[in-house]
């Protein structure tokens, strides 16, 4: 837990108050939270269903950051109704809707750069 005073969290509030998207990447930045978003934008809604698509993460790490989604709103849990044992799933919320558009062109122009990065390499060896 950070100090509320402490140089760092005085710094993240300056941060988030001074540039929007300094916004955006604490909501999408932490570990996991972006391959938890796309896992669940590809139907993988269910606790379950995430940890077997993102087979590396850890149940806490997995617990945590979608409680640290929920919190932002950008997805809700939903309790689903007659299930044995209770289940759970996943949904985006609309501040979501609008997020996964613009992530989805992130990961274009981040591909689009590796793949320049790569080529650049392959010139040099």
């Amino acid at each position: 837990m950070k100090k509320e005073n402490s140089t760092n969290s005085l710094n993240e509030r300056y941060l988030l108050n001074t540039c929007d998207f300094n916004y955006v990447l604490k909501l999408i930045g932490g570990r996991w939270k972006s391959q938890i978003i796309f896992s669940i934008a590809h139907g993988n809604n269910r606790f379950s269903l995430i940890k077997q698509d993102l087979d590396n993460i850890s149940d806490q790490v997995l617990g945590r950051q979608l409680r640290n989604l929920e919190i932002e709103g950008i997805i809700e849990k939903t309790e689903i109704p007659l299930s044995i044992p209770k289940g759970i799933q996943y949904d985006f919320t609309e501040k979501a809707d609008s997020l996964i558009p613009l992530l989805r062109e992130l990961c274009l122009w981040g591909g689009q750069q590796k793949d320049r990065i790569k080529a650049h390499d392959h010139k040099k060896a």
